[in-house]
């Protein structure tokens, strides 16, 4: 990631939103020693972010291959990114870099051949990234706690995994530390150079708005959806995962990830609606009854919470950029949120220090808007 100097002239800059991006942003430019006001609808110490439900995966060649090939060289560079910004927030154990492992049931076998064709095509081109395909014994060396009846397996390495609440909390702590002023329980509208808070109607100028609100954006952003997306989160002492898991199958891809204190987060939904109610009794069912196939020791597991939250999209399901003078729109990160942040806020920082990244720009998209801005 491109790296910048200390502003020779600070800027009083509003983020409006304080989930991973808005956290992200307001510490680097902290770092570059600018102003940054926060606004947040949540309260203090609340975790609606989708960034606090979702899995934290680095995982650039499982995604881009169910999705665009782009996000494969973005999502290589923030590994490497996320790497060094764990280190700088003293928090290298956020970050494990075990590779990721994909399954697949005897009857679905096609399934994952095919997932390792169009992976490799992708592969080519990065010398790093290496897909080995193992075998029963293989896969029971590389993950024990497996069941024995998952007899291929497909290994990606160096993809890696955030613990994504640790980090929450390390840049919500970091940012205490510092002069930051952070506006919570402030709904609030955007609009170049100024922020207003809907419940006292008082407006507040800036020199920039840096809007990353996420899905709670799309009322303003006819082009913006929400896409509800439902996890599991899971207890046990029975089973051990060293990196994350993706179980193939013909309707959708499941996946396990280890986190700290014998939990991990089970997810697959992906559902075109806008609805936050509890997760379904059907969604429930078939996490279960997946994760049970893939270690039947997760019987045991205790399920500590099932989280439901919005993940924000654009027609095609990449992130978005655009730029008035004074307001910067930054959202759409859809299912790809750790993954691409780091191109986000690269993107950003290069439009207040008046540059092009020309490596942002091909792969983020310009979606058509109502509103008159400069896509980047």
């Amino acid at each position: 990631m491109h790296q910048y100097p200390t502003a020779k002239h600070p800027l009083n800059i509003a983020i409006a939103g304080y989930g991973l991006l808005g956290r992200l942003l307001a510490w680097r430019l902290l770092l570059l020693g600018h102003s940054v006001t926060v606004y947040d609808k949540g309260r203090s110490g609340s975790n609606t972010s989708a960034a606090y439900t979702a899995a934290g995966m680095l995982a650039p060649i499982s995604e881009a291959a169910a999705s665009h090939p782009s996000i494969y060289r973005a999502g290589t560079e923030a590994i490497n990114t996320w790497a060094n910004w764990c280190r700088e927030l003293g928090l290298s154990h956020a970050i494990q870099q075990q590779g990721s492992l994909i399954v697949a049931h005897p009857q679905d076998r096609a399934e994952l051949t095919q997932f390792y064709r169009d992976s490799q095509r992708i592969a080519d081109e990065n010398t790093s990234m290496t897909l080995t395909m193992l075998n029963r014994q293989q896969v029971s060396e590389l993950e024990p706690d497996l069941s024995n009846q998952l007899d291929q397996g497909l290994w990606i390495n160096p993809e890696a995994h955030l613990d994504n609440r640790a980090l929450l909390a390390g840049l919500d702590q970091w940012l205490q530390r510092t002069d930051v002023t952070i506006w919570y329980d402030s709904e609030v509208s955007v609009s170049p150079k100024q922020i207003t808070d809907l419940n006292s109607g008082r407006h507040f100028q800036h020199d920039w708005v840096i809007d990353c609100r996420g899905a709670g954006a799309r009322f303003d952003q006819p082009t913006l959806r929400g896409v509800r997306g439902e996890t599991l989160h899971l207890e046990t002492r029975e089973v051990t995962l060293q990196r994350p898991v993706r179980l193939m199958h013909p309707r959708y891809q499941l996946y396990i990830v280890p986190k700290p204190n014998h939990r991990f987060v089970i997810g697959a939904t992906q559902l075109e609606s806008e609805d936050l109610s509890p997760i379904s009794l059907q969604s429930n069912l078939e996490l279960s009854s997946a994760v049970y196939t893939l270690a039947p020791a997760f019987a045991e597991a205790r399920i500590l919470e099932a989280g439901v939250n919005l993940r924000p999209a654009y027609a095609n399901n990449l992130p978005h950029v655009s730029a008035n003078e004074g307001l910067i729109s930054a959202n759409g990160l859809f299912r790809h949120g750790y993954l691409l942040a780091p191109l986000v806020v690269a993107q950003t920082l290069s439009i207040l220090h008046g540059q092009n990244n020309l490596a942002c720009e091909q792969l983020i998209s310009q979606p058509h808007s109502e509103q008159a801005t400069h896509e980047v």
